[in-house]
């Protein structure tokens, strides 16, 4: 009997083997090589009141990638167009995080950002911000200043969190 079983476990087997390979043969999908595992940093950022899950890959800044511990790369610099990522300076909230300007799903998402810097104008007491459109209130009151970074982060966001 229990021939019978390795012989029929032995079949299964090849049968499914070879229809990973015929599926392989026909498909239309580039190859990209084997897939692995690999331990990455992942960080929260708020958008429109919830926080997405984000990793931070590339940045255009030289000094940012030595800091941040991620690649440089100079061509992502150039891209023009981005939607941004506010990032506050100085004095800022209990449990501020990035701010996105956009989220996967929405025309203007991109995992390339312009990365724009928050700073509280002094006498101004730091609230949370968790998005865009408050940003522009804020700013609007006269307490909050924004200037553009010159830099470009590649930071997917690679899960959404309504709620």
């Amino acid at each position: 009997m229990s021939t019978k079983v390795g012989f029929g476990l032995g079949a299964a087997i090849l049968f499914a083997a070879s229809g990973a390979a015929a599926y392989a043969a026909v498909t239309s999908e580039p190859a990209m090589g084997p897939m692995t595992m690999s331990a990455r940093p992942a960080f929260l950022g708020y958008y429109d009141g919830h926080k997405d899950t984000y990793l931070n890959t590339d940045v255009s800044s030289k000094a940012d990638a030595r800091t941040m511990h991620i690649n440089y790369s100079a061509r992502i610099g150039k891209v023009k167009g981005l939607p941004e990522i506010y990032l506050v300076e100085g004095r800022a909230a209990k449990g501020q995080l990035a701010i996105f300007g956009s989220e996967p799903g929405e025309s203007n998402y991109s995992p390339l950002w312009s990365e724009t810097i928050l700073s509280w104008k002094a006498g101004a007491k730091p609230t949370l911000i968790t998005s865009d459109t408050q940003i522009d209130k804020i700013e609007k009151a006269g307490k909050l200043t924004e200037h553009d970074a010159n830099v470009v982060l590649n930071c997917p966001i690679v899960k959404v969190g309504k709620g």
